[in-house]
């Protein structure tokens, strides 16, 4: 709808701007000065209000010269007549001439007359049309997080804070400059002020600070790769081969293991090594959201083959999605099979390059160092074929490897830059916590100003010790890093957003009556691979079509810490048939609240799965009778209404147990004993052949002869 300033209606009525001002409040309109506007209906009623009178009737004088033309024309008719007859013309072709010339005269005169339009309406439509309408602008997009204070929203909204603060004291909510705005408020006294409100997270936010990419800036970043596999494959030893093969640090590496991770320069790019206990420190950022790497190394033995942990650190990497490269160690024993080896993989989808596959496949011998640079040759090719690439000009964004709480340095955390260049001196914030960089220490032990893309680097200067896998990220200013990280904690405190489900069997019944567990998942342990198969096929013969039982992992051996993560973060239960769990990963258990069942007998483990699930299904009961009773009169005490004066046939009656009125054998009323009295004393129960006086519980309408029956429910538990 179109939209007309005020003081340009009031000049085109010549008439003041607060007269009109008055006038349009007096509409019902909430209009603040000269320069407000008001919509097409508001400005037509304006225009009616302040239009010219009518003009008055004609006056005689004018009346007389209307009829002294017409009279005129009248003789100019009748001497064009007189002159056509003089010259003999029929007086046909006269009337015609003379309807000729009527028509000169009176172009309308043949033509039915239109309406005229009345002389207010037009010169309302014409003022109306001299008034240039304002169109109205689209509303302004702004951003939005939970953490806004009153001067941030001003400056989002590009008005001055007193102006803010004035309409959010009209709102009832008084605050300070500084002080934080409710984000329902601020919404609020946005949409007010024209602003159409995107609401972010505190998450966008961050990504709000580091900007938009600019493509122009972004530049080629070395690979991040993470060694995985099964236990004994010689992961250890390839991490050594590979420290050796750094041409620049040459022999040293005692601080890559205290860092936790290192890059190698190479002449033909860097490659950075995540050096963690493979899958557990995997899982462990999987389960918190974090994605670090680029690509898997899987390290097969040539001797042993594929492995159940093998086989768990392909799952892993495949749900994270993330490329695998497998380094085949241990080439250099005399019973290895590398064929052998080739087999397994391709049966899990991996297959090998040289078999027509894509999966990149190189054998090594981290003892004798061989392949080493093949391997590091690989790994630089598989980068330039996922084109990573970062922007080393912006705020930096990364992800907590390792945090401790050093003695003398205090909370100490390592973090991989993952985008952006990292300085001494930015404040930032990671999970709850905030601070501001005092020192940035690398992977050779030496203090450097600044972190580019890839790099992992010690800080100091934290406020707490962060989380693995929590975000890092750089901000505005460290006051903005306090409250985010203020928020954060009063979040996790109050709402508890970071928990969650832990399941139990003893609660699972509880967690499915209110819709929070669907299925059932299961990591299962066990001592061999013939037990592992046997009981995931009798607990998935379990499932129902109420509840899914999922066994999301199975492996041979003891439960280990990995485990432990993997349940955690999918809200599932570990079973162990004849394994116990290792010290650590009990420790985590614990921590975590997860639930560890330890089993010898296998019909034992079914059985309490096959409990679990039980509890799920809709109770069935039983009904017991527990006595009968005879009304032999009926007594009415007011305020309370009808006691029976009853005599106990057989059973017993019991104070507020249910009972049933039967007249002639028919049930005329279901209830409960509201009260049992024998003589002037409340009794709990009355035995056979005894007297007492019944209340029934809203019921009033009894009479002698009736019989009462008192009985219980009893659950009675449903099997599958």
């Amino acid at each position: 709808m179109k939209k007309y300033r005020i003081h340009e209606i009031a000049k085109k009525l010549g008439i003041p701007s607060k007269k009109l001002v008055e006038e349009v409040q007096k509409l019902g309109v909430d209009v603040k000065s000269y320069q407000s506007t008001i919509d097409e209906d508001t400005t037509e009623k304006i225009l009616k209000m302040f239009a010219p009178a009518e003009p008055t009737a004609p006056t005689e004088a004018t009346e007389e010269e209307a009829k002294g033309k017409g009279t005129k024309k009248t003789k100019e008719i009748k001497k064009s007549k007189d002159q056509d007859i003089a010259v003999g013309v029929s007086q046909k072709d006269i009337s015609k001439k003379s309807e000729e010339a009527t028509t000169r005269q009176h172009p309308s005169a043949k033509e039915p007359k239109e309406p005229k339009e009345p002389k207010e309406i037009k010169e309302i439509k014409e003022i109306k049309e001299s008034i240039e309408p304002i169109e109205p602008e689209p509303p302004q997009k702004i951003q939005l997080t939970e953490a806004v204070t009153v001067k941030e929203l001003a400056e989002k909204m590009e008005i001055k804070p007193n102006e803010l603060i004035k309409k959010l004291i009209q709102m009832g909510v008084m605050v300070s400059i500084n002080q934080l705005v409710d984000i329902n408020v601020a919404m609020s006294v946005a949409k007010g002020f024209g602003f159409d409100v995107n609401m972010v997270s505190l998450e966008g936010e961050e990504n709000l600070e580091l900007g938009e990419e600019d493509s122009s800036q972004l530049v080629s970043r070395p690979p991040i790769a993470t060694v995985m596999g099964h236990v004994d494959h010689g992961k250890t030893k390839l991490l050594d081969a590979i420290r050796k093969t750094n041409v620049v640090a040459g022999e040293s590496g005692g601080i890559t293991q205290h860092i936790g991770a290192y890059k190698v320069k190479l002449k033909g790019g860097d490659v950075v090594f995540l050096d963690t206990p493979g899958h557990e420190a995997f899982t462990a950022m999987r389960a918190r959201g974090a994605q670090v790497t680029d690509t898997v190394i899987l390290v097969v033995a040539a001797d042993d083959g594929v492995m159940p942990q093998t086989i768990e650190a392909i799952n892993h990497a495949r749900a994270a999605e993330v490329p695998i490269l497998v380094a085949i160690n241990k080439v250099d024993k005399p019973d290895a099979d590398i064929e052998k080896v080739k087999r397994d993989l391709a049966k899990l989808d991996l297959v090998p390059e040289d078999w027509g596959g894509k999966t990149i496949v190189v054998e090594v011998s981290a003892k004798m160092e061989k392949g080493i640079d093949t391997l590091l040759e690989m790994m630089l090719l598989e980068a330039e074929m996922l084109e990573l690439k970062a922007n080393p000009n912006r705020s930096a964004k990364g992800t907590i490897i390792e945090a401790k709480l050093h003695k003398g340095k205090g909370p100490v955390a390592t973090v991989l830059i993952q985008n952006g260049t990292l300085r001494v001196g930015d404040p930032f914030v990671t999970g709850l916590h905030y601070g501001k960089v005092r020192a940035l220490i690398n992977d050779h032990g030496k203090k450097i100003k600044e972190a580019p893309p890839s790099t992992p680097v010690e800080i100091l200067g934290i406020s707490g010790v962060p989380q693995v896998g929590d975000s890092f990220t750089v901000v505005s200013d460290e006051r903005k890093a306090r409250l985010i990280s203020s928020i954060r904690s009063t979040k996790q405190r109050e709402e508890g957003l970071r928990k969650t489900i832990k399941v139990t069997l003893e609660d699972f019944y509880e967690l499915i009556k209110k819709g929070e567990v669907k299925e059932l998942k299961i990591v299962l342990k066990a001592d061999v691979q013939g037990s592992v198969q046997a009981i995931c096929n009798s607990l998935e013969r379990l499932s129902t079509p109420e509840v899914q039982v999922k066994v999301i992992h199975s492996s041979v051996g003891a439960i280990i810490e990995t485990d432990v993560m993997l349940a955690s973060s999918s809200k599932g239960i570990i079973l162990g048939f004849n394994v116990r769990p290792a010290p650590k990963a009990a420790a985590l258990a614990e921590k975590e609240g997860l639930d560890i069942r330890n089993y010898t007998i296998i019909y034992d483990l079914i059985n309490d799965v096959r409990a679990a699930m039980e509890g799920m299904l809709e109770p069935t009961y039983k009904e017991i009778v527990l006595g009968r009773a005879e009304v032999r009169q009926v007594f009415t005490v007011p305020k309370i209404g009808a006691i029976c004066g009853s005599y106990v046939l057989e059973g017993k009656i019991l104070k507020g147990s249910k009972l049933r009125l039967l007249r002639d054998n028919t049930v005329i009323y279901e209830g409960k004993i509201s009260s049992l009295r024998r003589f002037k004393e409340d009794a709990r129960e009355v035995l056979t052949g005894y007297e007492c006086g019944i209340g029934l519980e809203n019921f009033n309408d009894i009479k002698p002869n009736d019989i009462i029956e008192d009985y219980e429910l009893q659950e009675v538990e449903t099997k599958l």
